[in-house]
Parts: structure tokens; sequence; C-alpha cells
């Protein structure tokens, strides 16, 4: 895809054991929530060490100067949110993207319509 010409962003995002215990609480708390909680959720975290090393073995072997991994901590939404969105604003910017040639004579035409 990259060979293509394709960007390609990656974005691991990682809250920490506390805080999926929080966001779990949080479900059971809020009937507007509940839906979200999985109690297969609990065994899983068990498992929290391996998957932390298995996510980290796995982000090392995937990510390439042309599609890198981007570790984001997640536990504030907000500062998620602002980390994502600066990535892909520098990323666009690095693009050096132009506004296509529209193909007509752009000063004529707002001529004619400024005259009527």
């Amino acid at each position: 895809m990259v060979d293509e010409g394709a960007t390609i962003l990656k974005f691991f995002l990682n809250i920490s054991l506390d805080e999926q215990k929080k966001r779990f609480l949080d479900r059971l708390d809020m009937p507007e929530k509940r839906w979200k909680f999985n109690p297969g959720d609990l065994e899983e975290r068990k498992l929290w060490p391996e998957y932390m090393l298995v996510y980290e073995e796995a982000i090392q072997k995937t990510s390439t100067k042309s599609a890198p991994w981007y570790v984001v901590p997640a536990n504030r939404n907000w500062y998620r949110n602002l980390v994502v969105a600066s990535v892909i604003a520098e990323k666009m910017k690095s693009l050096n993207m132009t506004y296509p040639d529209p193909g007509i004579d752009v000063a004529e035409f707002k001529k004619q319509l400024l005259a009527e």
C-alpha cells in the first residue's frame, strides 16, 4: 500500500490496568453503559501482564519507517484525542497537498459574475 502512495497511521491506545478497572466499574454503575460490560473481561484482566508483553512485541515487530505505531496514553480521552489529532494534522501537512487545477480561467469567470 505504501508503495502505491498510501499513508498508514497506526495508533495503539494504551490505558492502564487501574483505568480499565475504573471504566468497568463505571459500566456497572451506569445503566446507559452497562451494555458495554462483558463478564469475560474479568478473567482476561488476570492476563494483563501477558497481554502487555504480547502487545509490546507485536508493536515492535510491526512498526516500520513507512508505517510506524504511535503508542498513545489513553487514560484521559481529551489527551488521547489531542495526540491522535496532532499526529494526523502533522502527517497531512507533510503531504504538501494542493488544490487541483480547476481547469477554467477563474479570473475570467469571477469578472463575469462581478459584472452582473
